[in-house]
């Protein structure tokens, strides 16, 4: 792909994202029509659906061969994602949705698109913020147009960590998950949820934050943020240390290699499944 494919992706990842973004905003405090997928904490509006159809429309009209991964799309079929090395639009149009629907304004749309499975541009929009967090691959990341860099932040004591509860009910994912706060609140400075996973990335890129580690999430939630957070100078792993796996449900981001090895050593590590 030439110089000039990749830009007229990126602007078309930019308009789309300002598009999502005003859909979001005019939605945020109107009624909503919420709906449940695999669990009551599983939370879907009439918002994610009507962006996430806009977004594939206007993809599908620019780039008719590019392939197409949507949270909503992927839940509704129930089938694995199909992740190959064609260019692919990866979107979740409402990353943060329990917020959404709880009138919380952490809430995001996040697009990444890879060419041969790797990440080459990341889009985060925050729209009740009104902050735009974005990447391409080796040329850093950006909030509103200004350069980020993550932290220097190499010892868990003088850290925050940010971790989610997640929306899984089962017990024993639920009790692992609590003795991984626990490790993380008892060495740290402190430990955050956002509730967005795309957001809890790009904070760490902004420098807002030391880390972030999460079971469960998918390939929507993370890809853009992960781009982004490295294009910052984070570290993105597999939360055991070893290399990151866009389809397996897991993920570790530190500021430093160091703060992740000590924070990967003090977790009870889960397997919550692939896409």
């Amino acid at each position: 792909m030439s110089e000039n494919d990749y830009q007229e992706m990126y602007d078309l990842a930019l308009d789309l994202a300002k598009q999502a973004g005003q859909m979001i905003k005019d939605a945020f405090d109107k009624e909503k029509l919420v709906d449940t997928k695999l669990s009551a904490a599983d939370l879907v509006t009439e918002t994610d659906q009507a962006v996430e159809k806009l977004v594939k429309i206007l993809i599908k009209a620019k780039f008719p061969n590019h392939k197409f991964i949507g949270e909503e799309s992927t839940s509704e079929t129930g089938e694995k994602c199909e992740f190959t090395n064609d260019p692919t639009w990866i979107i979740d149009p409402v990353d943060g949705t329990t917020n959404f629907v709880h009138s919380i304004p952490e809430v995001s749309f996040s697009l990444g698109v890879t060419v041969n499975k790797i990440p080459v541009i990341g889009v985060v929009y925050i729209p009740m913020k009104e902050e735009l967090f974005t990447a391409r691959q080796g040329q850093g990341a950006f909030l509103n147009g200004r350069k980020l860099s993550a932290n220097g932040t190499k010892d868990l004591s003088k850290s925050v960590v940010i971790m989610e509860g997640g929306s899984s009910r089962d017990p024993g994912i639920v009790d692992a998950k609590i003795k991984n706060i626990h490790s993380m609140v008892t060495n740290s400075h402190g430990v955050r949820a956002y509730g967005s996973a795309a957001l809890n990335l790009s904070y760490i890129a902004a420098g807002r934050g030391d880390a972030y580690v999460e079971y469960g999430i998918h390939v929507w939630d993370f890809i853009a943020g992960a781009l982004i957070a490295r294009e910052a100078g984070a570290v993105v792993t597999d939360p055991t240390g070893s290399e990151l796996d866009y389809m397996h449900r897991r993920v570790l981001c530190a500021c430093t290699a160091e703060l992740g090895k000590q924070i990967s050593s003090l977790l009870v590590h889960l397997d919550m499944g692939w896409d």
